[in-house]
C-alpha cells in the first residue's frame, strides 16, 4: 500500500475516529466491494480471475485494490505458487471468518427492512 502522510488530514481523521471500536470494525470492511468479496470468499478459496468473473461490474484494477485493502487489514490471505504462470489464491484469515456471523445477520436485517426505507 502507498504511504501517507503522518500529519496528513485524512491520516489524522483516521486514527481518531478508529478509537471508536464500531468505526474501526466498520471501517475494516466498509467499501462498495469488500463485503461482497469476503462473502465470496467465505465457502472457498478463489482465484483472481474466478473473483474478476463473479464481479463483472469491478474494474480489475479496483478489486486489485480491494483486495490489497483486505490483505492489509488482516482479512484476506494471498498466497503466491511458484508456477507458470503464476498462480494467486485469495482466502479469508481467521479474523475475516469471525465477521461472517455478522454478515449473517446484517444481511437478515438488510432483507427485513430494504423495501421500508422510500
Amino acid at each position: 500500500m502507498t504511504k501517507r502522510k503522518l500529519n496528513s488530514t485524512f491520516t489524522l481523521n483516521e486514527s481518531f475516529l478508529t478509537e471508536c471500536d464500531l468505526t474501526y470494525a466498520v471501517n475494516k470492511i466498509g467499501g462498495r466491494w469488500k463485503i461482497l468479496i469476503i462473502d465470496k470468499l467465505s465457502d472457498q478459496k478463489l482465484r483472481f480471475s474466478e473473483l474478476n468473473k463473479i464481479f463483472p461490474l469491478i474494474t480489475e484494477r479496483m478489486l486489485t485494490l480491494q483486495l490489497r485493502a483486505l490483505e492489509c487489514d488482516g482479512l484476506v490471505k494471498r498466497t503466491v505458487y511458484a508456477e507458470v504462470p503464476p498462480r494467486v489464491e485469495y482466502e479469508l484469515t481467521p479474523m475475516a471468518l469471525e465477521f461472517l456471523p455478522i454478515f449473517k445477520q446484517l444481511s437478515a436485517w438488510g432483507n427485513k427492512h430494504k423495501g421500508l426505507t422510500k
